[in-house]
């Protein structure tokens, strides 16, 4: 992966073609519709409206819609009801084996620290190997998802001798709180209000398990039509990661004002969140291809995928 400058020195190169070629077909665009979830760069660059700012004088307003996993933005990616979001790595897999009209357009770091398999204090669960036989929580085709298949592995546990319990996360938090699932596999912030509620016995992390990241995806027909909005969009990220970097203390606070969360949870969030965004590259393509394959071994994926038939390049690289 790239270094944190030479990310900035990429973004700064995307920055500046996408302001010498801004075509007609991008000035014809009124309004970018960005789907995101409730932590990480994309809440920053809301929180800092550096995207707005990077399209105000284009003549193009930002509309943000809220979501609360990565599937359910798929599919609205799919269906054109927003242009482009952020996810994790395993619902893009999904909408690509349904067929989804969707494209990779960036990565950024994992949610590694901040993704992790838990249970109450007072569990019997003490380890991986004990969860064989239990009820999961974890959101079906997300990154969690992708996290307990791993961790399953590791524990050498068929994923037919578990009971997994296919829940949103405000559900599988009610259904956690009322102890009807005995462990849970969850990302941020809902993993950091779990641990200030409960103090959790964290059975594993997604940074022990995977090396893995995260994707800013776009509608596969409007990054056709609209490529200079994609790569404006992408280095506006870049300047809302390199203000996190340098403003660690005003991160919880800004994630918070836009989203509601506590912020003692976003704070623990914050803090153990990694901020970038840099090209997609064969060694990303070929970490996602190994999940993908997994999935498909698994028959959690009716189809199976290459990763590669759905990046998006960038007109001129």
């Amino acid at each position: 992966m790239f270094s944190l400058t030479r990310r900035v020195v990429g973004l700064g190169l995307l920055a500046a073609s996408a302001a010498l070629s801004f075509s007609a077909s991008a000035q014809e665009l009124k309004q970018l519709n960005i789907g995101y979830q409730k932590t990480g760069l994309p809440v920053i660059a809301r929180q800092q409206q550096v995207i707005e700012k990077a399209l105000s004088d284009k003549g193009v307003a930002v509309k943000w819609v809220e979501f609360t996993a990565g599937p359910p933005l798929v599919e609205a990616l799919n269906v054109g009801a927003i242009d482009v979001g952020w996810t994790g790595d395993a619902p893009p897999i999904f909408g690509q084996s349904a067929g989804a009209n969707i494209v990779y357009a960036a990565a950024l770091p994992a949610n590694g620290d901040g993704e992790a398999i838990f249970v109450k204090p007072a569990s019997p669960i003490q380890s991986l190997a004990d969860l064989k036989g239990k009820r999961i929580g974890v959101g079906k085709g997300t990154s969690a998802h992708n996290l307990l298949v791993a961790a399953l592995e590791k524990a050498s546990i068929p994923f037919d001798q578990i009971t997994p319990v296919y829940l949103s996360p405000a559900d599988a938090a009610a259904a956690f709180a009322s102890d009807q699932i005995d462990a849970w596999a969850v990302w941020d912030p809902f993993f950091a209000i779990a641990e200030t509620r409960y103090q959790p016995r964290v059975l594993t992390r997604s940074s022990e398990m995977l090396k893995v990241n995260t994707y800013f995806l776009a509608n596969k027909d409007f990054a056709k039509a609209h490529p200079e909005a994609i790569t404006t969009t992408i280095a506006a990220l870049g300047v809302a990661a390199k203000w996190a970097d340098a403003n660690r203390d005003k991160v919880a606070a800004a994630l918070h004002e836009v989203t509601g969360v506590p912020l003692d949870a976003q704070t623990i969030a914050a803090n153990r969140t990694k901020f970038g965004i840099f090209p997609i590259t064969d060694e990303v393509i070929a970490g996602q291809q190994a999940t993908a394959d997994r999935f498909y071994k698994l028959g959690l994926i009716p189809n199976a995928v290459r990763i590669s038939d759905a990046v998006w390049t960038a007109p001129g690289n």
